[in-house]
């Protein structure tokens, strides 16, 4: 009987970002190539017998109402009917604000955890549609593949990117996805891409340009990050990656970045660590309750 689990909430980077158009709901349509990554937070979900949600870890400038771990729980207990509540902790590792789907990712990871221990038993579809309300980039974690997205990124084809690591570097800043998302020099036209037409050197970021000019620290970040490799901002930032075949060469990088910023390794994933653990949870277990 399994009251309590430990699960992963790992991050994404985008390995391009295209805008191909602004809808009449005021999102935009994009087209990304979603790359999942090893390691990221890990949060641990621990069974009640009252209906309370409730995050032992408050992050700062973020009311618990607010953040998407209590909403993601909330949305599932009410779309289940579920009668049971759980206090779940985090240990947060990944900077917010970064392009890196950290708080997404919290959600998803949520959402798979409390549908087996709540005995919710909807599906992976069912609770994508939930993570769609929460944000773009849910569903994307909810499904657990490395991903062609197109939409606002919901609609997802999973793609087996080849093997590699990638030097992660996060300067001190908070870019908003709103402000940039509504900057009236946003490009918004680019040309949409077929999936099998995929090549390297369509690989950009249509944010990237904006957040450089609003955020000069992030043109730093891209600028040192030339003398080593190509760097790309992930998401609409902070973040900036830069890719290589191997551990070590992506390491000796990461021994050169600057105290002054927040780096990581990490290896390119093509499927969800999540989903593989809550099988080795629950294969010849059942969920209290």
């Amino acid at each position: 009987m399994i009251s309590s689990i430990t699960l992963p909430a790992p991050p994404k980077i985008n390995l391009f970002l295209h805008i191909t158009g602004r809808r009449d709901d005021g999102y935009h349509n994009l087209q990304t190539l979603f790359q999942l990554l090893d390691g990221g937070d890990n949060l641990t979900f621990t069974l009640t017998e009252n209906n309370k949600i409730s995050l032992s870890t408050q992050i700062e400038g973020v009311a618990e109402s607010d953040n998407l771990i209590v909403r993601a729980a909330s949305l599932l207990q009410k779309k289940s009917n579920c009668t049971r509540g759980c206090i779940i902790d985090l240990d947060k590792k990944l900077p917010m604000g970064a392009g890196l789907g950290g708080g997404s990712s919290n959600a998803a990871t949520t959402l798979l955890a409390l549908n087996k221990l709540w005995n919710c038993d909807l599906s992976i579809d069912e609770l994508a549609k939930i993570g769609t309300k929460l944000g773009a980039d849910v569903p994307v974690f909810v499904e657990g593949n490395s991903a062609f997205a197109e939409g606002i990124g919901e609609q997802l084809t999973p793609v087996d990117i080849p093997k590699s690591w990638y030097l992660i570097i996060t300067p001190d800043c908070t870019v908003s996805t709103e402000k940039i998302f509504s900057n009236p020099q946003l490009t918004r036209n680019s040309t949409p891409i077929k999936i099998r037409a995929l090549s390297e050197e369509q690989y950009r970021n249509d944010c990237q340009a904006i957040v450089e000019k609003l955020h000069p620290q992030v043109k730093e970040v891209v600028e040192w990050l030339e003398t080593y490799s190509t760097p790309l901002m992930t998401g609409t930032g902070a973040s900036v990656f830069c890719r290589w075949a191997t551990e070590a060469q992506a390491k000796e990088v990461l021994s050169r970045v600057p105290q002054h910023w927040k780096a990581f390794v990490a290896q390119g994933v093509n499927h969800s660590p999540v989903h593989q653990k809550l099988k080795e949870f629950f294969i010849g277990a059942s969920p209290s309750g």
